[in-house]
C-alpha cells in the first residue's frame, strides 16, 4: 500500500527478485553457511541489498518461516531454525508404492490435461505471478480396479518449462517430478472435506462421503514448482507418522 492508501500491485521484477531472495537464503540454510541460530539480516538491510521494497522481503521470510526453516522473533529478527522431527512425518511418497504395499494392482489415467494461464484462484495455490503460465492436470489412481486417490495438480511453466513436453502415460506426474526436478522445500497440509459431486463421481462414493485431503506445495531456489491436491476417501486410507523426540 503507498502513503495514499492504495494498494500497490507487485512489481513484475520484484516477483522474480522474491524468488531469487527466497532461493539465496534457502541455500546458505541448507549448506550450512548459516547455521542453527544464525540472525537472518533484517528486512531492511535485504530489501537495501537486493533493491526491493520491505514488503517483497517480509513475505520471502513469511513462506521460508512456513516452510520450518526460520524462526521469526517479534522485536529481535529471524533466525535458522532447529530442525523438527516431525517435518520428516510425512515424506514426499508415491502412490503407487502405497498400493503396491496393499498387495494390489496399481494404475492411474489422466482425466484432464490444459495449459493456460494462471487464473487468480491458481495464483492462490501455486503463487505464481499473473504472467505465469501452468500445467494443471487431474488424474485418477486405482487400487485393485478400484478409485484410490484424485489427484489435482498445477506446475509452474515458469519453474519447470520441461513440464510443458512431458508425456504422463506411463509416469505419473509426481513420479515425474520427484525423478527430474529436485525440490529444496515444501509444505504439507491435511484437512478433511466432503466429496462434492465432481469428486464424487471420480472417487465412485456419495455426494458428503468424508474423504481425506492432503495439499501439498513444493519449491526449488524459491521458485513454486508444484501444488497438488490429493484427495482419498475417509476409509480407504490412513496417515501413519513414525518419530523420535526432538534433542
Amino acid at each position: 500500500m503507498d502513503r495514499g492508501g492504495q494498494i500497490r500491485e507487485q512489481d513484475p521484477k520484484e516477483q522474480t527478485l522474491h524468488q531469487r531472495i527466497q532461493g539465496d537464503i534457502e541455500n546458505k540454510i541448507l549448506s550450512g553457511d548459516w547455521p542453527v541460530g544464525f540472525r537472518i539480516p533484517f528486512e531492511v538491510d535485504l530489501a537495501k541489498q537486493y533493491g526491493v521494497s520491505r514488503m517483497t522481503v517480509n513475505k520471502v521470510l513469511t513462506q521460508l518461516a512456513r516452510a520450518g526453516l526460520i524462526d521469526r522473533v517479534k522485536r529481535s529478527g529471524s533466525f535458522v531454525s532447529q530442525p523438527h522431527t516431525q517435518s520428516a512425518v510425512l515424506e514426499i511418497g508415491d502412490i503407487r508404492r502405497e498400493v503396491e504395499s496393499l498387495k494390489l494392482p496399481y494404475d492411474f489415467r489422466v482425466i484432464e490435461r490444459s495449459k493456460h494461464k494462471a487464473t487468480s484462484a491458481d495464483r492462490l495455490r501455486l503463487d505464481v505471478p499473473a504472467s505465469a503460465s501452468v500445467i494443471d492436470i487431474t488424474c485418477l489412481h486405482r487400487a485393485g480396479g478400484k478409485p484410490f486417490c484424485l489427484e489435482e495438480r498445477l506446475i509452474s511453466l515458469e519453474t519447470v518449462p520441461e513440464a510443458e513436453d512431458a508425456i504422463f502415460t506411463e509416469i505419473t506426474p509426481g513420479q515425474w517430478l520427484l525423478r527430474q526436478v529436485p525440490w529444496s522445500s515444501a509444505e504439507h497440509r491435511i484437512h478433511a472435506s466432503a466429496a462434492d459431486a465432481a469428486t464424487a463421481a471420480s472417487l465412485g462414493v456419495e455426494v458428503g462421503t468424508a474423504c481425506l485431503v492432503i495439499e501439498r506445495r513444493t519449491w526449488r531456489n524459491g521458485g513454486p514448482v508444484t501444488q497438488v491436491r490429493l484427495t482419498y476417501p475417509g476409509d480407504r486410507h490412513a496417515l501413519t507418522a513414525t518419530f523420535a523426540p526432538a534433542s
